[in-house]
């Protein structure tokens, strides 16, 4: 399900929209950092989000300048920032009274779609200009949608939390129609592109058996396993030549296609970090950012 550290979102949202005057249950400790990635690994790693709270969900904007990602830095709803990596600046992108999540920048290269809890907790897909204006639903009747990724400018692969127990669900969603069509159950929350294809590569969590990598093919909804993930991750990234990386705890590992197992990736992490999740990596695969537990925290 949409998840912050286990926890949905719309459970994340009641909580932390509870009465004035009362304790708030503020979210999880996580810090986005940007690093450097070469032959020699993962390194100049530093913390671009640095503030106490939930930061995460990191994603690069096709030409790599610059990244957005989610943060919560009042304890009471979160918004989207961007990252201009040269400038090394930061700037509050969306401001509204919802939560917004998951910001990934849409195929017409003008617009970024994200994950908005609105008011009632509900939770759809949401369009946005790159200032951060103008917002519209993108899929008025496709809802709890929890993660996202664009196929092309007209489809979508969906993250969908199953109902009343129910499993989390890939489905296929067409803006055209605003129909989606469930292809896949039991999934985690990592859809990606894969690069040099045209598929979405998603983890398979089926109740009782091993976590794997799969692959879809869109137009013939047929599934190809790649090689399983790294025991309790479900976070990985796609390099530009066709490798993987996950992270397990405060390390990272490479897989490449035609392999059986995982190698491990030098990292130079600092101090701060802990335990890492989310990954994205930059089109060109020279930067890495990554969302790790802040052990500054109390």
């Amino acid at each position: 399900m949409k998840t912050i550290a286990g926890r949905s979102l719309a459970v994340v949202a009641a909580a932390l929209a509870v009465a004035a005057g009362h304790a708030q249950q503020a979210p999880p400790s996580t810090e986005v950092f940007l690093a450097d990635l070469g032959a020699s690994g993962i390194t100049a790693v530093r913390n671009i989000s640095d503030s106490p709270g939930y930061d995460n969900q990191p994603h690069f904007l096709p030409d790599g300048a610059a990244l957005l990602f989610s943060s919560n830095r009042d304890g009471q709803q979160t918004d989207i920032y961007r990252y201009d990596v040269a400038a090394g600046r930061l700037t509050q992108v969306t401001k509204t009274a919802e939560s917004e999540y998951s910001p990934t920048p849409a195929p017409d290269g003008k617009t970024f779609t994200v994950i908005q809890v609105e008011a009632d907790s509900t939770q759809r897909l949401w369009r946005f200009d790159l200032d951060g204006g103008n917002p519209r639903v993108v899929l008025d009747r496709v809802m709890p949608v929890g993660y996202h990724v664009w196929i092309d400018q007209s489809r979508l692969a969906l993250f969908v939390l199953g109902a009343k127990g129910q499993p989390n669900t890939l489905q296929i969603a067409d803006i055209r129609t605003g129909a989606a069509e469930v292809v896949e159950s039991s999934i985690g929350r990592s859809l990606l592109r894969r690069p040099g294809t045209r598929e979405i590569s998603y983890v398979h969590k089926p109740q009782g058996r091993p976590w794997t990598i799969a692959s879809l093919n869109p137009d013939t909804r047929q599934s190809t396993t790649l090689v399983p993930t790294l025991e309790g991750s479900e976070d990985l990234a796609w390099l530009p030549d066709g490798r993987a990386v996950m992270a397990q705890g405060t390390t990272f590992h490479v897989w490449t296609p035609g392999r059986a197992d995982w190698q491990p990736l030098s990292a130079d992490l600092p101090a701060g970090a802990g335990a890492t999740t989310r990954i994205a990596v930059s089109p060109d695969g020279r930067r890495i950012a990554f969302v790790a537990a802040d052990r500054r925290a109390p």
